[in-house]
């Protein structure tokens, strides 16, 4: 027996092999990010010229321009989180934050200006 496939009949048994793929890729990305979620904000009065540079241990991994913001994974464990404002017209000193990292939670901070300098305050959930 003989069964013909017409394009629509094609697509309907295509499609649960697509999504049986989106599905696994998905599940993949979040098994690889076993930390935790690294969210960095701005304060409103930061300044429009101004842009916070975010490390992490060492690493740049953001430079946060007005109206954006950092949103990350972060591996489990200790980490060091260092901010600076850009440009450093005037030599400050970057300013750093440790961070223990638990798997599964979201830590969220927002850079703001205090006695001159950028810091990193701990902010409410989102």
């Amino acid at each position: 027996m003989h069964l013909r496939h017409n394009p629509i009949t094609n697509f309907f048994l295509i499609l649960p092999l697509v999504c049986g793929i989106f599905v696994g890729s998905t599940a993949e990305i979040q098994a690889s990010h076993k930390g935790g979620r690294l969210i960095v904000e701005r304060a409103p009065n930061f300044g429009t010229d101004l842009v916070v540079h975010l490390s992490i241990d060492g690493r740049t991994v953001a430079d946060i321009v007005r109206d954006r913001h950092y949103d990350g994974f972060i591996s489990t464990g200790h980490h060091v989180l260092t901010v600076l404002a850009l440009p450093n017209l005037e030599s400050r000193r970057p300013t750093s934050t440790r961070l223990t990292v638990q798997p599964g939670h979201t830590y969220v901070f927002t850079a703001v200006w205090e006695s001159d300098r950028v810091v990193l305050r701990k902010s409410a959930r989102r």
